[in-house]
């Protein structure tokens, strides 16, 4: 199973948006080879899938202001990490679309 196809899988709720963290390079400009302990997490992520919204009392939905492929800015901490089987490499993370600190352009 390709990488998209495993994450097509898991379909958001409300205003939840499913990310993939993008990863740091492991290779300078220059060339050199960094080891992995010493490159750190970046805040930045791909937006892979996104829930509807949020519903008010009344029943109407308010669309979440992100969409597929939106690049944004994740906050250091929280989020729910999700493990896929087929998938090693990658790192999902599935937040509410409030803590999503700004989309990057």
């Amino acid at each position: 199973m390709s990488t998209s196809a495993a994450a097509k899988r898991i379909i958001p709720l409300l205003d939840r948006v499913l990310i993939q963290r993008v990863k740091a390079e492991t290779k300078t400009a220059t060339g050199i080879l960094l080891p992995e302990k010493a490159v750190e997490k970046l805040n930045e992520g791909v937006v892979v899938a996104v829930g509807p919204g949020n519903v008010t009392k009344d029943g109407t939905t308010i669309p979440t202001g992100l969409s597929e492929g939106d690049r944004v800015l994740l906050p250091s901490y929280g989020g729910s990490p999700i493990k896929l089987d087929a998938v090693k490499d990658k790192e999902y993370l599935l937040f509410r679309a409030e803590e999503i600190l700004a989309k990057l352009q």
